[in-house]
């Protein structure tokens, strides 16, 4: 159901992807991560086009990590802020952080071998169905994200929207 993936540039550390349907206390998990009771990035599913796209922003927030570049105060918002087009950080939330009314959320852990542990706290906390997190591009919000990224029909022609939308993630930092 979940998705662990290991960061090849950093060993010993995975990015585990989880996702709810049906999610019926949002309003409580965004605060619990807003207050730091709950550890992970909570993205609204709606925003993502594939566990790929995640992972490039995770892989990225690993890296400003570790080079203290960070632009935001921790790992789980550094992961969101990297999803974003734009260097604007409050919009970065209000785009992919998940808000109150919301009935999906994507849950992004980044952990050591702690695995099992992690998930069983994620899922006792969230009331909602756990879905494959594979899944996520059936909640994707195509027409959204193309506007968000400023993606061309033409360019969705000859390449993909995730090709297109990680190259603008990739490339924020120097437009």
């Amino acid at each position: 159901m979940h998705l662990t993936q290991e960061l090849e540039l950093f060993p010993g550390r995975r990015v585990t992807q989880i996702l709810f349907k049906e999610v019926k206390n949002a309003a409580e998990l965004r605060q619990s991560a807003m207050t730091g009771k709950m550890e992970g990035a909570l993205i609204n599913p709606t925003m993502v086009v594939h566990p790929f796209q995640v992972l490039v922003a995770a892989n990225k927030a690993c890296h400003l990590q570790n080079s203290g570049k960070m632009k935001t105060r921790s790992l789980y918002s550094e992961i969101i802020f990297n999803l974003s087009p734009t260097n604007n950080i409050s919009e970065a939330f209000k785009r992919f952080g998940i808000s109150d009314g919301d009935d999906s959320v994507l849950v992004v852990l980044v952990h050591g071998e702690d695995e099992p542990r992690l998930l069983s706290d994620i899922t006792a906390l969230v009331e909602g169905q756990q879905v494959p997190a594979e899944d996520v591009s059936s909640l994707t919000d195509r027409a959204k994200i193309q506007k968000l990224y400023k993606v061309t029909s033409q360019e969705v022609t000859c390449g993909t929207l995730l090709d297109a939308v990680i190259c603008r993630m990739a490339t924020k930092d120097v437009m």
